[in-house]
């Protein structure tokens, strides 16, 4: 656990020093860091439940320059199966995102150091249209770990403006999983999620969230269950974002 931490630390602080060094720079270029914290009743992840309804904090650290960023992210249990507190997940994100008036397009790399099962590697690609609902399709190549196959995830998303400050974000997402073994291929998770950013000044924001996960087919729903057998999940939570 603590080596996991050290290094998601160590490689934040190269994010940090990276941008310090070169203030100037980030200025004429468009150099951007941002911080955030997000603090949940539970983590479930595609469906699946990893944690025992306790709360996680998941924070991440984002650098970006010119289309391409690196992005540190992790999962910090506070009752991990009733064992104690667990840091036992991070993920490094390598992508490029391009855009103009009609689509968005991003590909990406992610590595992630798993406490509980074997580290696992993706590559991704994702298309998102201007538009009526912005859909979304993204996906997800796994090349080692536990799921080696396709995820492939279409979601939808509109903001509905509350004040001229404030709007209310509603997104809905289908996936599907295809297991490169062939022992899995199905419909398997939805998501909804209602959310509201609410900024505090122009470098820092408080986004709270609620959302409903569920396996979508029936053979989806054997797969996710958890323990309890539960394979749908609201969970809440909130997440402060600090832009540089």
């Amino acid at each position: 656990m603590y080596k996991k931490l050290l290094k998601s630390l160590g490689m934040v602080g190269l994010v940090a020093l990276t941008l310090g060094s070169l203030p100037a720079f980030a200025e004429d270029d468009s150099l951007s860091i941002s911080a955030d914290v997000g603090i949940y009743s539970q983590y479930i992840w595609r469906g699946y439940t990893l944690s025992d309804e306790s709360i996680v904090i998941q924070p991440s650290v984002t650098l970006g320059y010119r289309g391409f960023s690196l992005n540190v992210w992790g999962n910090f249990d506070t009752d991990y199966f009733d064992t104690g507190t667990d840091y036992n997940r991070t993920d490094i994100t390598l992508s490029y995102n391009w855009s103009n008036d009609v689509i968005d397009v991003g590909l990406g790399y992610i590595y992630s150091d798993l406490d509980h099962a074997e580290d696992d590697q993706e590559f991704y690609f994702t298309a998102t249209l201007a538009g009526y609902l912005n859909p979304k399709f993204s996906f997800y190549k796994d090349i080692n770990g536990d799921n080696e196959g396709w995820y492939i995830n279409l979601g939808f998303s509109h903001s509905y403006a509350i004040t001229n400050l404030y709007n209310l974000d509603l997104s809905a997402s289908i996936g599907y999983y295809d297991l490169d073994d062939g022992s899995y291929n199905a419909l398997h998770d939805g998501n909804i999620t209602a959310s509201m950013i609410f900024p505090v000044n122009d470098n820092l924001s408080f986004t709270p969230s609620l959302s409903y996960i569920v396996g979508v087919s029936t053979k989806s729903k054997a797969r996710i269950k958890d323990y309890k057998g539960n394979s749908d999940h609201f969970v809440g939570g909130f997440k402060c974002t600090y832009s540089f």
